[in-house]
């Protein structure tokens, strides 16, 4: 750690992020920096960093006739990179040729960076794109394509109806399932579960052309994890249960809303857990070898019925589970559990230091996210409508009171597009007692919410 701190203290590096969240894996100061919008969670936390935490004010204008601004609407992170409030921060760093970081990369961010002059840690974008696009990711995987569920590729309209040729029947009318991805997507937006025929042929009809990846449903538990990649060396994050789809947290049955590192070992078995080992360093390996750096995550669902493990996506970015794991370690290490960090690991990774030997081992702790549903938003919808448009982060806030009276830790979001997040609530116990149950804990923070 005295390397690193040692670099970012002569080479000044800022995260450039639009929620403070996915940057509060290292603490502001000696010369770690963090430009990101202004929100009531990032005050608190410019609060106690006033010199190493730049907040900008400025939001997009909704899409209004009366060009009214939408509180809710925040800047994009190539978008406060461009921003003037960030010009004297991003010279410094530059003049002392420091470093730019950011969540997930871009074209659009690579080009301003090198208009500027910065020096960017990210992986290509190029990479990224190619790696976590569920088209594109085939062709990459090559060879290792045998370790996700049987697919197909093609367009739309030339997806085939096949009774029995898919995994898990439909109990209403004895048909199959299937899953049809697009290549890109959000927290679940880009993956739909096809319940018939009818299902499918208005699919088809909305999107004739696009290409899609169609697979059989799986039936199963998710885990996922969060892997640093080295130069010479491959560091693996502890493996967490994948919360999915929960009522009433999300409306969208395939979006990630949290994670619980204590369920891991009481669903996989030990044979399981070295075929889900097998499966990240295949991965892994592969990323190296393409020279990738720094952080990515996999999500691997566990088939029940045939009993095996199988890759679903890769996010070739740092995850966002990753500042909270980090979080949890730092609390183990207080108990002396020795390690570094999954943050600080990524951070080795891409400023080139020789990498740490181990990462800290964690088996407990837990976080749910309530993400922006239909009926949220028609809610916020009508206290807009009324000229109340403030009420709803004051009811936000009333919400988190509630739960962070419980010991709960809370972070608001001001986010109001559909299954983006609103709250995210972590506890350092798990909350999940097995697949899709709540435990005691769980429950509890939903019985707290029950006004969402």
């Amino acid at each position: 750690m005295d390397s690193l701190s040692k670099i970012i203290k002569a080479h000044p590096l800022v995260y450039v992020t639009r929620d403070i969240e996915r940057a509060t894996g290292l603490e502001p100061g000696n010369g770690y920096f963090i430009i990101t919008n202004k929100t009531p969670y990032s005050e608190k936390i410019q609060v106690e960093f006033p010199e190493n935490v730049i907040l900008i004010s400025e939001k997009k204008v909704a899409d209004h006739k009366d060009g009214e601004v939408d509180d809710s609407t925040l800047l994009d992170t190539h978008e406060l990179l461009s921003h003037a409030d960030s010009r004297p921060i991003l010279e410094m760093a530059k003049k002392k040729d420091g470093y730019i970081l950011v969540f997930k990369n871009t074209k659009k961010i690579e080009d301003i960076c090198k208009g500027m002059g910065l020096k960017i840690l990210n992986p290509s974008a190029e990479l990224s794109e190619k790696v976590e696009n569920k088209i594109s990711q085939i062709e990459w995987l090559g060879e290792l394509s045998s370790i996700l569920p049987a697919f197909e590729v093609k367009k739309a309209s030339e997806i085939v109806w096949r009774k029995g040729a898919s995994g898990g029947k439909n109990e209403k009318d004895g048909e199959q399932k299937m899953i049809v991805q697009w290549g890109r997507g959000h927290t679940g937006d880009s993956t739909i579960l096809i319940n018939s025929k009818k299902e499918l042929t208005a699919l088809q009809t909305k999107f004739p052309e696009r290409m899609a990846k169609v697979t059989e449903f799986i039936n199963g538990p998710v885990f996922t994890s969060n892997i640093t990649v080295g130069k010479d060396k491959i560091l693996y994050g502890n493996i967490s249960y994948q919360i999915t789809g929960l009522l009433p947290y999300t409306d969208s049955p395939f979006a990630t809303i949290g994670n619980d590192w204590s369920l891991t070992h009481s669903l996989l078995t030990e044979r399981l857990l070295e075929q889900y080992e097998g499966i990240a360093t295949k991965v892994a390996e592969k990323m190296q070898k393409d020279g990738w750096l720094g952080l990515f995550g996999i999500d691997v669902i566990y088939d029940t019925e045939k009993e095996t493990l199988y890759l679903l996506e890769i996010n070739a970015r740092q995850p966002a589970s990753t500042t909270f794991e980090s979080e949890l370690q730092t609390e183990n290490s207080t108990f002396g559990v020795t390690g570094s960090t999954i943050f600080e690991t990524h951070l080795f990774a891409l400023l080139g230091l020789p990498m740490p030997e181990k990462i800290i081992e964690i088996n407990d702790g837990s976080q749910i996210i309530q993400r922006v549903t239909e009926s949220l938003s028609k809610k916020f919808e009508k206290m807009s409508k009324k000229g109340h448009g403030g009420e709803r982060f004051d009811f936000i806030e009333f919400e988190a009171k509630k739960v962070e009276s419980a010991e709960f830790r809370v972070i608001n979001y001001t986010n109001t597009t559909h299954n983006a997040d609103l709250q995210r609530i972590q506890c350092s116990r798990g909350i999940m007692e097995t697949h899709n149950k709540l435990n005691e804990r769980g429950l509890r923070i939903s019985e707290l919410l029950s006004d969402f």
